[in-house]
């Protein structure tokens, strides 16, 4: 045993025998104030100046403020950081940013606004050699030459359906992702051409979001294609900073088809573009010219199910630096992995391999060919792990240790030392310096404050539930009501989203004063993770498809019925709550689920799998004409009969990506079979309303009067409220 794992053990042992006699007084849980000395705050990682030095936010006292700090690895002092090593550049720095709509070019501490015009210039982004600036406006593509201090206009055929170089929506929401904000073009690593995509939308179905405000409302126009609809036409071109003719890539933008985010090889000579079929079954990579548009395949991958296109902007690649090769991730073994290709897209060899799944690849030692990389399940599902490989798929290690989920890890730049932030469900957070070897250098932070032990915690712990069909041990988190009653049932709260590869259950510390707080009142609170929520790999996944709603409700139902039988939930009171897809679940489960579920809290709630867009509903649903049935077993709506209980339904009244139109229609559904339901709208939210502080409130409010009314059947105290 380790001095790390042995010092672990020794923690643990004392704790144990403390006694925890304390409580909490209810005030301050329900303030979220804590006890002195019971938590500690943890430093944070801000970064690495070289595999010596890294920087952390922290305090040196606990009455101090948290500054930064340059520490030194091997002997653990600390030297408050200049302004320098916190840019990471020498001043002076360009940059460029949106001031009310226009912008604006900084170098060093002099900034000038650079356009003068009514439009909204979006997605200000440099040419690799800093010498241009490119950006859309009206959607068109634009760049801004430094030297000349002349813009340009690239394209000029934009308009509300004509976009370039500023991505369709749901290329936005389900492929490029929201973090891009919209951007579809992309900078030729040599600065002299910039690839983008033009898309047309006209033949998109429009669908109204209509705003009460003001005397007359307005109606916002999206143009949002549902599953079985027409997709926005998309071409690829490449254009001259300085302008003149776009040359188009030789793809038919008339085909049914996905483009997913491009990718220049290291020297610009070609950009790789992902192309998937309507159907998302067959992936394929192509190097196209920029000079001539001509593309010619260089990898290719089909599968039974799907193809995840969603590549975290460019994340399927790694190019190396020092040999003609990259790493691939895919998931076509049932596990994600990686490969090492050669630049011609031939295999080289896989370079993990097995019933685990990997995360990410932090770093590519190419001088020793060593991949560092995160993975879950290879020690447990609910766990992230740090481990080594050589490029050719030898000498597998796991570097991070111990019984615990290693939910951060941040490695030097060359990979000699690691800090890695840790937990369990019985284990506050700790935060460890370590070198890639295995050897504690030092411990960083500990969230357990010196007096946490003398308080009576709830027990929160992780627990394996096997499935109806005895394949999976299904993970799911409990926090146990305190000072619990073996002859009293308890009422349940299920917390779910329940989306394929999206689960929630990690074994982690998660303890709070809410959590507590509700504890202490007699809840039972859970999360559950089905079969298909990521813990299983891609082949777990891939039961969704077609079916889905199916398998996620038939193992939640498992796991709720176990509680029950066990004699610890009321079955009277098995209550679920989510938003999103966990909305669509929470109300499947007042439907479909009923003869297990009495009560549910559904917000932004997709009902039908008709009213949700093309690309993510038909990757696992194929469209409409081709599976009707699965369409039919997948809604809420076809199950409004089995409907009991109390469903809480919520949504925002402005949501642009699922319409409150999926609420109206089970709210219509309910109301002609006679049923009782509550509802609530919020003016003005989207997916969600954080941004409108007043009606957030409003929103946890109402959730906490439901749990009170339905499942602790008294007043909800004062305090809890907002």
């Amino acid at each position: 045993m380790n001095k790390l794992l042995l010092g672990i053990a020794m923690l643990t042992a004392v704790s144990g025998v403390q006694a925890q006699t304390k409580k909490i007084a209810t005030a301050d849980l329900l303030a979220n104030r804590l006890p002195a000395h019971f938590r500690n705050e943890m430093p944070v990682v801000m970064k690495w100046l070289d595999d010596e030095k890294v920087i952390l936010k922290q305090k040196i006292h606990p009455d101090s403020a948290a500054k930064n700090y340059v520490m030194e690895v091997k002997s653990g002092k600390l030297t408050e950081a200049t302004a320098d090593q916190m840019k990471g550049a020498v001043p002076p720095a360009k940059s460029v940013s949106v001031k009310n709509n226009d912008l604006f070019y900084k170098n060093g501490s002099v900034e000038k606004q650079i356009t003068f015009d009514k439009a909204v210039e979006m997605n200000p982004t440099f040419s690799p050699d800093s010498a241009y600036i490119a950006y859309t406006k009206n959607n068109d593509l634009y760049t801004y030459n430094l030297l000349t201090q002349k813009e340009t206009r690239l394209t000029s055929d934009g308009s509300s359906t004509t976009l370039n170089g500023y991505a369709s929506w749901v290329y936005w929401e389900e492929i490029f992702g929201r973090a891009t904000r919209f951007r579809a073009f992309w900078w030729n690593p040599n600065s002299k051409q910039l690839a983008y995509m033009h898309f047309d939308e006209s033949m998109v179905a429009m669908f109204p979001i209509y705003n009460s405000d003001g005397q007359h409302g307005f109606v916002e126009e999206t143009r949002y294609p549902k599953s079985g609809d027409r997709n926005p036409e998309v071409k690829l071109g490449f254009v001259s900073p300085d302008g003149g003719n776009t040359v188009w890539s030789d793809f038919n933008e008339k085909e049914d088809q996905y483009f997913g985010w491009p990718v220049w090889r290291n020297d610009g000579s070609t950009l790789l573009v992902q192309w998937i079929n309507r159907g998302q079954d067959h992936l394929k990579i192509f190097d196209v010219n920029p000079a001539t548009g001509a593309k010619k395949i260089m990898y290719e991958e089909q599968q039974k199910t799907w193809v995840d296109l969603e590549d975290k902007a460019g994340g399927r690649f790694t190019f190396l630096q020092t040999r003609p090769a990259f790493i691939l991730e895919s998931d076509k073994t049932g596990w994600n992995h990686l490969y090492l290709h050669n630049n011609d897209g031939t295999l080289i060899n896989p370079i993990t391999s097995g019933n685990f799944t990997v995360l990410s690849t932090l770093l590519i030692d190419e001088k020793n060919s060593v991949v560092y990389f995160t993975a879950r399940g290879k020690e447990n599902t609910a766990r992230i792990d740090l481990y080594s490989v050589k490029l050719n798929g030898t000498d597998l290690k796991r570097l991070s240790f111990g019984e615990f989920n290693h939910s951060s890890v941040s490695l030097s730049p060359n990979g000699k030392y690691f800090i890695t932030t840790y937990s369990n469900t019985s284990t506050p957070v700790k935060m460890s310096l370590l070198d890639t070897r295995g050897k504690l250098i030092r411990q960083l932070g500990d969230a357990k404050g010196t007096d946490m032990d003398q308080y009576a915690l709830a027990k929160t712990e992780l627990i394996r539930i096997k499935s109806e069909d005895g394949l999976f041990e299904l993970p799911a988190v409990v926090t146990w009501p305190a000072n619990m009653d073996p002859n009293k049932k308890y009422p349940m709260l299920v917390s779910i989203y329940g989306g394929p590869n999206a689960g929630t259950v990690w074994d982690g510390w998660a303890w709070n004063t809410n959590r507590q707080f509700y504890a202490e009142e007699g809840l039972i609170q859970v999360a559950f993770d089905h079969r298909a929520s990521g813990h299983f790999g891609k082949a777990g996944v891939n039961y969704m498809h077609r079916n889905l709603g199916y398998w996620e409700m038939k193992d939640y139902m498992t796991m709720a019925k176990w509680f029950i039988e066990k004699g610890y939930a009321d079955p009277a009171k098995i209550a679920i709550t989510g938003f999103s897809y966990g909305g669509y679940m929470s109300a499947y489960a007042l439907t479909y689920g009923s003869s297990v579920f009495t009560h549910g809290m559904a917000g932004g709630t997709v009902v039908d799998w008709h009213l949700y867009d093309s690309h993510y509903t038909e990757k696992f649903m194929d469209t409409p004409a081709e599976n009707p049935e699965g369409y039919k077993t997948s809604s809420v709506l076809s199950y409004v009969d089995k409907y009991k209980g109390m469903l809480q339904i919520v949504h925002g009244t402005m949501d642009d990506n699922v319409h409150m139109q999926n609420s109206i229609q089970l709210i219509d559904a309910l109301q002609d079979k006679g049923k009782d339901f509550e509802f609530m709208l919020y003016p003005g939210g989207r997916h969600g309303w954080r941004n409108l502080r007043e009606r957030s409130n409003h929103y946890e409010n109402l959730k906490t009067k439901f749990i009170y009314k339905y499942l602790l059947e008294k007043a909800a105290p004062k305090g809890i409220l907002r």
